[in-house]
């Protein structure tokens, strides 16, 4: 179980007849329902498998995966700290466009 110097209190919120039948199953087990619901949640984090992917897409856009893509970006980014870009509205890039 964890220790006093990795453990985090968070309040939660739970429907009446929730807790009444959560009560019930800790009594079963012979644990407090704190325990109990404690012991519930530990266990069903501990099954779920966290992966993080490199592709900064929310799609998993293939477009990402290409390095010189992914270059091209962080390149963008670093001419935008440095200042060596300049935003356009709208209406601006319609008259470059001629639209």
């Amino acid at each position: 179980m964890a220790t006093a110097l990795n453990l985090k209190r968070k309040n939660i919120d739970l429907p009446v007849d929730t807790l009444q039948k959560l009560s019930i199953m800790a009594v079963a087990q012979g644990k407090s329902l704190k325990n109990f619901i404690e012991t519930i949640l530990i266990s069903k984090a501990n099954t779920v498998a966290i992966e993080i992917s490199e592709n900064p897409s929310p799609s998993g856009d293939p477009w990402f995966n290409d390095p010189e893509n992914i270059a091209s970006v962080k390149r963008g980014m670093e001419d935008i700290k440095a200042g060596r870009c300049r935003a356009y509205s709208m209406d601006e890039i319609r008259g470059l466009l001629g639209v």
